[in-house]
C-alpha cells in the first residue's frame, strides 16, 4: 500500500460516525447489512449515512450491492488488511514482543475471511 493510500484509508476514518459504521459492518461479517438497518444500528439520518457510506467506499473501506429494494453494503476486508499490513510493515524494529499483543488481538477476533 502507498503512503497516500493509506494516509486517505485512516482519514475516513477519521471521523466518529464513519468509525462507527465501519466497524459495525466489520462485526456484521461479509454477508453485510441493509442501509436502513446501519442507519438503525448508529443512529444516523439517511443523509448523513449516505456522505458517511459514499466517504468509506471512496476509499475502498466498503462496498456496497442491491438486493431487490434494499442496497447492501459490507467491509472491505481487503482494504482492511491491507491498511493493516501497512501499519505493522515496520513493527517493532525486530523486536516481536512489541507487537505480540496485537497478534493475541487478532487470533482471538478470528473474524477477517
Amino acid at each position: 500500500m502507498e503512503p497516500q493510500s493509506a494516509v486517505s484509508a485512516l482519514s475516513a476514518l477519521a471521523h466518529p460516525g464513519r468509525l462507527d459504521i465501519f466497524r459495525l459492518l466489520v462485526r456484521a461479517g461479509p454477508a453485510g447489512m441493509a442501509a436502513g438497518d446501519i442507519a438503525r444500528a448508529t443512529g444516523s439520518l439517511a443523509n448523513t449515512l449516505s456522505t458517511n457510506l459514499s466517504v468509506l467506499a471512496g476509499v475502498g473501506l466498503v462496498s456496497s450491492r442491491r438486493d431487490g429494494r434494499s442496497i447492501i453494503y459490507a467491509a472491505g476486508y481487503d482494504r482492511m488488511r491491507d491498511l493493516l499490513a501497512f501499519l505493522m510493515e515496520d513493527c517493532c524494529g525486530g523486536q516481536a514482543e512489541i507487537c505480540a499483543p496485537l497478534a493475541t488481538i487478532a487470533e482471538r477476533a478470528a473474524c477477517c475471511p
